[in-house]
C-alpha cells in the first residue's frame, strides 16, 4: 500500500491487487506501462504471475520486489522476466 500511495501522490495512475490471482486478472484486463510485482504474494506467488504473463505474450516491463536475499531467487526472477513466447 505504501508504494500505491507514493506513486499516486506523484501523479501516477495506479491500480493494485492484494494477491497474485487478483494481480494476474488485473494485468490481463489491461494495458499497463509497468508492473511492480512482489514475489511473496498470497494465492499465487510473483514468480508464477511473471511466468504466466510471459507465457501469454505480455511483455510489459516488470519490477520485482522481494525480501528474499538468496542469489537463486534473483536468477529465477531474471530468467522469468526475460522469458519470451518464441
Amino acid at each position: 500500500m505504501a508504494l500505491t500511495q507514493r506513486f499516486s501522490s506523484e501523479g501516477y495512475e495506479v491500480e493494485s491487487a492484494s494477491d497474485g490471482e487478483e494481480g494476474l486478472a488485473l494485468v490481463l484486463r489491461g494495458p499497463f506501462d509497468v508492473i511492480v510485482l512482489d514475489l511473496m504474494l498470497p494465492r499465487r506467488n510473483g514468480f508464477d504471475v511473471c511466468r504466466d504473463l510471459r507465457q501469454r505474450g505480455i511483455n510489459t516491463p516488470i519490477i520485482m520486489l522481494t525480501a528474499r536475499g538468496q542469489v537463486v531467487d534473483r536468477v529465477v526472477g531474471l530468467k522469468l522476466e526475460l522469458m519470451t513466447t518464441d
